[in-house]
């Protein structure tokens, strides 16, 4: 039976997030978080497939897909705040622990509530999203990482390029084994969001504001040594933007991580949803019961 996703939106102190969700009400929850350029849209497929066991949410960050994007004067574009609007969707929802996916921008996002409540995280999924240096230690990261240093003008507009239909294909496409399984409907909804007017500036915040992510980096693999949540590594191994080199390393600092790489792209769940689907309800199935 095809299981039912339902569409919502909360209000949360002002602020208006979207999120979909799926399962029953008293089943572990999973808690799908997306990244750039996208929304909770690109877990469309995986949301109805784990929801036969699992209470699955996925909302969408400030500036994304359904959620508000309030004017940049009066609302601040940064990954604590993401992750604060989370945190206040969940708590709102009733939820105090969750198995985590990690994807792309979703991976700062999950850190930031992992080191604000060490306990809450039952479980991980990684599906190429970063925690250490050696995942941005490439050419792509160069010009990002000039504006980190100097957020000049300049340096701005260097990256406007990243915002473009020309970009948004690319992640899409580049590196995929099996194109013709990447619906054109990813990039066309995805554009027409970044298209909105003051969209462009938005995502130039967050740009810049990654550049606070690799300071965290350390207290987040001191949590994993810690903590050692049970992990699933799902990574594109084609990616330019996040590449293998991030992956490998959760190996130094997991006991539990369950590892594979995919000759596949940024995008993974598009073109692997046959193999990738299966593993994490498996893995969600033995490791949260």
């Amino acid at each position: 039976m095809t299981a039912v996703v339902h569409y919502k939106t909360e209000d949360l102190d002002g602020f208006e997030m979207f999120y979909r969700e799926a399962g029953p009400a008293d089943a572990p929850v999973v808690l799908l978080l997306h990244g750039f350029p996208t929304s909770s849209h690109m877990f469309r497929d995986l949301i109805p497939y784990l929801a036969d066991r699992f209470h699955v949410i996925a909302p969408d960050l400030p500036g994304y897909g359904g959620s508000a994007t309030p004017d940049r004067a009066e609302f601040s574009y940064t990954f604590d705040n993401a992750a604060a609007y989370v945190q206040k969707l969940l708590t709102k929802l009733g939820v105090t622990r969750y198995a985590v996916n990690v994807f792309d921008y979703g991976a700062p996002t999950a850190w930031r509530l992992a080191l604000a409540d060490p306990d809450a995280i039952t479980a991980l999924i990684v599906q190429n999203g970063n925690a250490y240096d050696e995942g941005l230690d490439n050419d792509f990261w160069a010009p990002i990482k000039r504006y980190w240093a100097d957020n000049s003008p300049g340096n701005r507009d260097a990256l406007r390029g990243l915002v473009t239909l020309d970009t948004t294909k690319f992640q899409y496409t580049d590196g995929m084994a099996h194109a013709s399984r990447i619906s054109p409907d990813n990039w066309i909804v995805d554009q027409a969001l970044l298209d909105r007017p003051g969209n462009d500036e938005i995502q130039l915040d967050y740009f810049l504001d990654y550049g606070t992510n690799p300071a965290l980096y350390p207290p987040v693999q001191q949590w994993l040594r810690d903590h050692q949540p049970p992990t699933l590594i799902v990574w594109g191994a084609n990616d330019v933007i996040f590449p293998a080199a991030g992956a490998h390393p959760y190996k130094r600092d997991l006991e539990d991580v369950e590892f594979h790489l995919f000759d596949s792209g940024h995008f993974l769940l598009e073109d692997r949803a046959d193999e990738v689907f299966p593993l994490i309800h498996d893995f969600l199935t033995r490791k949260l019961g």
